[in-house]
């Protein structure tokens, strides 16, 4: 059995966006603030120094009880330790990745449509990151928006959690968590925030207020 985790307010990281502040503060603060899932994704990093920095936030988050994710890497996630892996579509095959992860971490599966519901293998897969929901700059091979309609017909669709991802912020976190959304997926949100722990914070409560 895999950890057990929270898509309420799940973070994915952006080297350019946490360079300034650096990534370990970065995704320090958004913990006060409430985050409950991390991924680390840096497309460009090369395997030993994406190894390093998954490293340095696994002893960060493991405190806390809170899940490191790692993108696409099957191998980075096993040499770090880390508690699974989020997988997209042009990536190895989710059967592939968990015969070899094992079953006791996170599998995440990104889905953009129904064509590509219709061609994914969800047997093994624990949660399914839905979107983009708004265009966004931060992923160069994210398909096109699909909206919040398009999130709550693929809800009906995946019995699955799902996290609702792209363009998020507070404006319309709402309308996600109200259309079937466990939680939400955001970059920028709190990346790019003055204060990473007050904009995690407000998140947070955005979410619990749509849930009531």
């Amino acid at each position: 059995m895999p950890p057990m985790f929270d898509l309420s307010l799940y973070l994915v990281t952006d080297p350019a966006q946490t360079a300034a502040r650096g990534l370990l503060a970065t995704v320090e603060q958004a913990v006060q603030g409430g985050v409950t899932l991390v991924q680390l994704r840096d497309p460009q990093a090369k395997g030993r120094a994406l190894v390093e920095q998954a490293r340095a936030l696994k002893a960060l988050l493991a405190p806390h009880g809170i899940p490191l994710i790692i993108n696409d890497r099957v191998d980075v996630a096993l040499a770090a330790d880390a508690d699974g892996v989020h997988l997209g579509q042009d990536d190895i095959d989710p059967a592939a990745a968990r015969a070899v992860l094992g079953a006791g971490r996170i599998l995440g599966l990104s889905v953009g449509s129904p064509e590509e519901l219709a061609v994914s293998d969800l047997s093994g897969v624990d949660y399914v990151g839905v979107g983009p929901v708004k265009a966004t700059g931060t992923k160069s091979d994210a398909g096109g928006a699909i909206g919040v309609a398009g999130l709550a017909a693929l809800r009906k669709l995946i019995s699955l959690p799902l996290v609702g991802i792209g363009g998020i912020d507070a404006a319309i976190a709402p309308d996600i968590i109200r259309a079937g959304a466990d939680g939400i997926a955001v970059v920028s949100a709190l990346c790019r925030a003055p204060d990473v722990t007050a904009a995690a914070r407000d998140l947070r409560a955005v979410i619990a207020a749509a849930r009531a």
